[in-house]
């Protein structure tokens, strides 16, 4: 094969065994690996209703055709299984260097089945794989972990670990990639810790065949010219990073404020990627193959790390009601220490503090003065998080969990018991359906209808009309789908589209992925994932948003007055993509994208 490896690790750990097969050719040309093609693993071999926290339940890391090579921005890997935050399909996208090395380790992707007995770590050096002993490393940080791993193995290896809130079980732990990237959403850190795996180490020195490489190059070539036109691929995300948007955004009047109270945020300036650049970033940073370099190397006082990002910034700061950058920074250094979600940990701690301050929590109970604009508390608030220690123990359940547990599960932000990031849903009425259809819960790149909502690429779209919103989301729910099952990056769209993914794919796989095919791949993708999630028991009840962002209107701001129309665009949505009223894929078009079972 060509792009692809052709080859999978299948790792027991509950038998202690490590065997290698060859990838289903079919499977990776109908679904063309890293998200897709692992889904498609994960549907195929898993009971969608198994508990994700089970020795039943998988843990798969998929890369795509274009990890590894040359393609623009290339870098990627997906981990998939079931997710313990929300009980859906996940599948968690992460940069770096780990899902290039695996590709020239020699393996598309690894699945990992049962529980080991004791805590062990996986270490593969091209063909030679084996189980390691972990007990020394359990407990420890990811940076710790790391640090010891590439000591012990090789010093060129890349290690992909989990922290202490994987070890407890955190329903929002992170799979941490080269100490700072993450696969960060849906609890895929827990699902590792569930099955005692501290880290997955590799180091590969084979390469990847690409079909014709003359076509390939000159593919990427014209990608990357592309990609230099584009003011937010040369400029934006280089200068300022994703935190470029705090400004943009809370100009537009959708920046949600304490626990999307508001949606503007009067503190947004003192938090921007402006102000980040001018104190606190030492260089910005690029995954494998980017030229964006959208990654943020930063220091508060001698303590060095990466981030923080937009999503960061935001739940930290205006969902909590702060606007103290040296803290929000360095509590996006712990959550990549700890493996923690940083969107899930700012958000719930937001909804705390609305419990708090409504009189439902109490102060006996959480420790502190939980208000809005306590700096000090979201820094002792995600270490108690990830060591589940005192009222930490309640967070790490989410904050649906949390707020339902205290009779008030309307004021969890969340779709699908997943919290949802940076942007008001009754703002950006696009964002308002891409939330409540998301196949994996509360997710801002599952679609993107941010970029024409607010940035006009590929054009703009009034942010405030419902008007052809549904057959916006669906084409931008299917591309993405597409780009995170290619191995490429989803911030290319800002300048590139399908026809430079297909061509790129072409080349490198000697397939003929038309524009065409490429999007019906994405649908296909999108599809299957509806699928399991209907198997695992979610139904249309649940491709819904809060009461708050449906019938409170916006208090204040350019976006006054307004509420999220999900009742309008939603039954469109479900017409367009071939679904009966209920949202269950019609037979016609599961005959069409071959899901028949």
């Amino acid at each position: 094969m060509y792009g692809w490896t052709g080859k999978l690790l299948r790792v027991n750990l509950t038998e202690g065994t490590i065997t290698t097969e060859a990838l289903r050719k079919p499977w990776a040309e109908e679904y063309v690996g890293a998200r897709g093609l692992g889904s498609k693993y994960l549907y195929e071999e898993v009971d969608p209703a198994v508990d994700p926290l089970s020795p039943e339940n998988k843990i798969i890391f998929a890369t795509g055709p274009l990890t590894g090579t040359l393609a623009t921005s290339g870098g990627r890997y997906n981990v998939v299984t079931k997710g313990p935050l929300t009980g859906t399909i996940a599948a968690s996208n992460s940069g770096g260097y780990w899902g290039p090395e695996l590709k020239y380790a020699g393996y598309d992707m690894i699945i990992i089945e049962g529980k080991a007995a004791e805590p062990a770590y996986l270490w593969i050096f091209n063909d030679r794989v084996e189980l390691r002993c972990a007990a020394k490393l359990w407990g420890k940080s990811t940076h710790e972990a790391t640090d010891i791993i590439v000591s012990e193995t090789d010093p060129e290896a890349k290690v992909a670990c989990i922290g202490p809130a994987g070890e407890k079980l955190v329903k929002f732990a992170c799979v941490i990639n080269d100490k700072h990237r993450a696969a960060g959403r849906t609890g895929v850190g827990a699902v590792m810790g569930s099955k005692n795996l501290k880290a997955i180490a590799v180091r590969g020195t084979k390469g990847i065949r690409v079909a014709d490489p003359k076509r390939f190059m000159e593919a990427v070539i014209d990608a990357r010219k592309k990609l230099e036109a584009s003011p937010v691929n040369s400029q934006g995300l280089p200068a300022y990073g994703t935190n470029v948007l705090v400004n943009i955004i809370n100009a537009t009047g959708g920046f949600p404020t304490r626990n999307f109270q508001e949606s503007v945020f009067e503190g947004a300036e003192k938090i921007s990627g402006e102000t980040l650049a001018a104190t606190y970033l030492l260089r910005p940073k690029a995954c494998a193959s980017c030229t964006s370099r959208c990654g943020r190397v930063s220091a508060v006082g001698e303590v060095t790390g990466e981030g923080p990002e937009y999503e960061a910034v935001w739940a930290y700061g205006a969902q909590c009601g702060i606007d103290d950058l040296a803290s929000i920074t360095k509590a996006n250094f712990l959550c990549n220490e700890l493996g923690i979600d940083p969107i899930t940990m700012g958000s719930t701690i937001g909804c705390a503090m609305e419990l708090y301050e409504r009189g439902i929590l109490k102060k006996e109970r959480v420790g502190m003065d939980l208000y809005f604009g306590n700096a000090e508390a979201i820094l002792e608030l995600t270490r108690k998080t990830a060591l589940r220690e005192g009222f930490g123990d309640e967070l790490a359940e989410g904050s649906y969990r949390l707020a339902s547990k205290y009779g008030h599960p309307e004021l969890s932000m969340t779709a699908k018991k997943q919290e949802m990031p940076a942007y008001d849903p009754r703002a950006l009425q696009g964002m308002g359906l891409e939330y409540a259809t998301s196949n994996r819960g509360g997710c801002h790149v599952r679609g993107y209808l941010t970029s024409p909502e607010v940035l006009g690429i590929p054009e703009k779209l009034d942010p405030a009309s419902v008007e052809d919103k549904p057959q916006w989301t669906k084409t931008f729910q299917d591309l993405t789908a597409a780009i995170d099952s290619s191995g490429l990056c989803l911030f290319i769209t800002f300048g590139l589209g399908a026809p430079e993914v297909a061509s790129q794919l072409s080349a490198a796989t000697g397939i003929d992925y038309t524009t065409e095919k490429i999007m019906e791949c994405g649908e296909r993708v999108w599809n299957l994932e509806r699928l399991f999630n209907l198997k695992a028991g979610l139904s249309a009840e649940d491709d819904t948003l809060p009461p708050r962002l449906l019938h409170e209107p916006i208090p204040a701001g350019p976006m006054k007055g307004s509420v999220c129309r999900l009742g309008e665009m939603l039954p469109k949505y479900y017409e367009l993509r071939g679904w009966d009223k209920n949202g269950v894929p019609k037979e016609e078009k599961l005959e069409e994208l071959k899901l028949l079972d």
